[in-house]
């Protein structure tokens, strides 16, 4: 196995390791058979890459140079890791060729929710979760469910404020379906989605009194980013986003809500998916200026504008680019991306492609230089063990680490890469591979080749010397998927 720097990444006594309980411990060793003092030193050490000033700050030595590294660290980032069949397709196709196959291929539709007709979408969040988790083991198009995660924290909306789960299960698919297409016909997709309609509360917008939520966050958040718009402009983009209204509903319910009280509520029942509808008489009859440009303005006009502004491409590339490439990206490479982007009519395909085949990305500063989300971690931790039964322990472990699926802290989304790393959140991680690997029945994928197959060999020598004395499969998988090493990608 190749190894990083020789020295080690953190010694036994590294204060870093608090916050690694001795229940929790003992719960781990007892479950695995690894030491009680292992359980503690891959707990400090994944801790410590929050200590670093990035997540490669390590000095791992890069296998890049390789075709096959190459092909993993982009699995390992676009499909939420990979099984050993999936792994070896790609290295048979080789790395363009797994490009064009992750572009290209349509996305899988996932199984219909049928909770989804439930009144009122009136439904525990739980399933809704479980639904879209079980979906991402079991897909053939993980990268589709990456880029539905991908929209999910940038297009943030939540089910407490949505209060309606089926319009959150409306917009998953959403994303799923429009995640590769254009963002031009996305940002008119997500301004009439029921879901962000209730959100950033456009829905309540009229003419007369309009509301500037989602006026604002359309160009802070979405689209330009801070500094690149007035107050002003969001006042009169407001103005000319007014009118929409929730769908109407195929039918209206009668639902009990207190039996004990005889408590019933009419609760809207909807067959299929629909977009929000615009009321001519709730806008905003005037003209506007906005972004430089005065006169009448509609929705689409909205967006044109937007579209327009120099600040937009590279808001939208640098995103995509710390989510996919670096945490803290070149303005160079940024403003590169940026200019492609906006030749190609903000086409995702072409963004993509840009990155994944930019010497940005496999070059090997890039290498671990991001951290796994805990839903990356855990659904990638699940399909190296060929565990497709594990989305209710997912669920209930992602809060823990900080990822409530439907769930985001606010409307700035998730963060991001170090963020995801604390003392508590250490503990959960590696207290989910205890319960993964208790959850998973019969026989395990074979290890013997796991560090290879999954940390391409490169471990420092903490994890290359509990992977030497661990006694059985079992342990061996514990190590490989409590590693800092995995924590990476």
């Amino acid at each position: 196995m190749a190894l990083r720097a020789p020295e080690p990444v953190a010694d036994a006594a590294s204060p870093v390791r608090k916050g690694i309980t001795r229940r929790q411990a003992l719960a781990a060793a007892v479950a695995t058979g690894v030491g009680v003092g292992a359980v503690r030193l891959l707990g400090g050490t994944i801790q410590n890459l929050s200590h670093t000033s990035a997540a490669n700050g390590m000095d791992w030595v890069s296998p890049l140079g390789r075709e096959s590294a190459r092909v993993m660290q982009l699995l390992r980032r676009t499909s939420f890791g990979y099984t050993r069949a999936q792994l070896d397709a790609a290295l048979s196709d080789g790395y363009s060729k797994t490009v064009d196959r992750l572009l290209e291929t349509k996305p899988a539709e996932p199984p219909v929710l049928a909770a989804a007709a439930t009144p009122g979408g009136r439904f525990g969040v739980p399933e809704i979760q479980q639904w879209w988790v079980g979906h991402m083991l079991t897909t053939p198009t993980p990268f589709a469910e990456r880029m539905t995660l991908f929209w999910h924290g940038h297009f943030t909306s939540d089910y407490r404020k949505t209060a309606n789960n089926t319009f959150m299960y409306w917009q998953n698919l959403t994303w799923r379906r429009m995640g590769m297409t254009d963002v031009r016909s996305m940002l008119m997709q997500v301004t009439t989605d029921p879901a962000m309609l209730r959100y950033l509360d456009l829905a309540t917008s009229t003419g007369q009194s309009p509301n500037e939520n989602y006026s604002r966050e359309l160009m802070e958040l979405f689209t330009m980013g801070a500094g690149n718009y007035s107050e002003e402009d969001v006042r009169q983009s407001a103005k000319a986003l007014a009118g929409w209204q929730q769908p109407p509903p195929d039918s209206i319910a009668t639902v009990t809500v207190d039996k004990a009280k005889m408590v019933t509520q009419k609760l809207p029942v909807y067959n299929a998916q629909r977009s929000g509808i615009f009321n001519p008489r709730r806008a905003y009859k005037g003209t506007v200026t906005y972004l430089g440009h005065t006169g009448p303005l509609d929705t689409q006009g909205v967006l044109d504008a937007i579209l327009a502004q120099k600040a937009t491409a590279p808001f939208i590339a640098a995103k995509v680019a710390q989510h996919f490439v670096t945490s803290q990206p070149s303005p160079s490479y940024v403003a590169g991306l940026g200019d492609t982007f906006r030749r190609s009519r903000y086409d995702m395909k072409t963004l993509m492609r840009a990155v994944f085949t930019s010497p940005e990305f496999t070059a090997d500063a890039s290498y671990r230089a991001l951290l796994k989300s805990p839903a990356e971690f855990m659904v990638h931790g699940a399909r190296a063990l060929g565990a497709t039964s594990l989305s209710k322990l997912i669920v209930a472990a992602g809060s823990g680490m900080g990822q409530s699926l439907f769930d985001p802290p606010d409307v700035n989304g998730w963060p991001n890469n170090a963020a995801w790393v604390s003392s508590n959140t250490v503990v959960e991680r590696v207290n989910f591979v205890t319960l993964a690997l208790a959850q998973t029945k019969g026989s395990l994928p074979s290890a013997t080749d796991a560090a290879r197959t999954h940390l391409d060999g490169v471990v420092g020598p903490q994890t290359a010397n509990l992977l030497n004395q661990a006694p059985d499969e079992r342990t061996r998988w514990f190590v490989t998927l409590a590693s800092p090493e995995f924590q990476l990608k």
